[in-house]
């Protein structure tokens, strides 16, 4: 692989990461913030946007590298599979998603607790894993394609 070509490779892969775990930080803070509203604690906007800015900064990192972790996997997995069927775009965000999806359900199996808290709700489940498929349609859009190949078309080049 050329070098330019590998740079971009991984210049998609981080992005994809960073854009899920930011969204999956924001994820996270508004229905912890939402179950704490619900045991009947008012939270102003100014307090949600100051605990949403905390967690962009404290949560993102740690949520980044398990977010990474997923996609080490998956993001590869994917890419094989779509030089196979080259019209099937649909597998990067699919695969961001199951990487998503995977992690919690690893880190619940292994740590014998929810990690991340707002993995307590299906719906912030299915949030998080909306999150992960963002990802996977980030480094869909920004890899480089295969030499010959141009797999956003599905037209062969070469």
């Amino acid at each position: 692989m050329r070098w330019k070509r590998w740079a971009r490779v991984v210049g998609a892969w981080l992005l994809a990461v960073v854009s899920t775990a930011v969204l999956g930080s924001l994820v996270q803070t508004q229905f912890n913030l939402q179950a704490l509203a619900e045991l009947g604690l008012v939270i102003p906007l100014p307090v949600r946007v100051m605990t949403t800015w905390r967690d962009l900064i404290g949560f993102t990192p740690a949520y980044a590298a398990i977010v990474a972790g997923g996609f080490v996997v998956a993001i590869p997995i994917a890419t094989g599979l779509l030089r196979r069927w080259p019209r099937q775009r649909w597998l990067l965000p699919l695969a961001g998603a199951t990487a998503i999806v995977t992690a919690l359900m690893l880190m619940k199996g292994l740590l014998k607790l929810t990690a991340i808290a707002a993995a307590r709700d299906p719906w912030a489940v299915l949030c998080l894993a909306l999150a992960g498929a963002v990802g996977g349609w980030v480094y869909l859009r920004l890899r480089p394609c295969p030499v010959g190949k141009e797999l956003n078309t599905g037209v062969r080049l070469s």
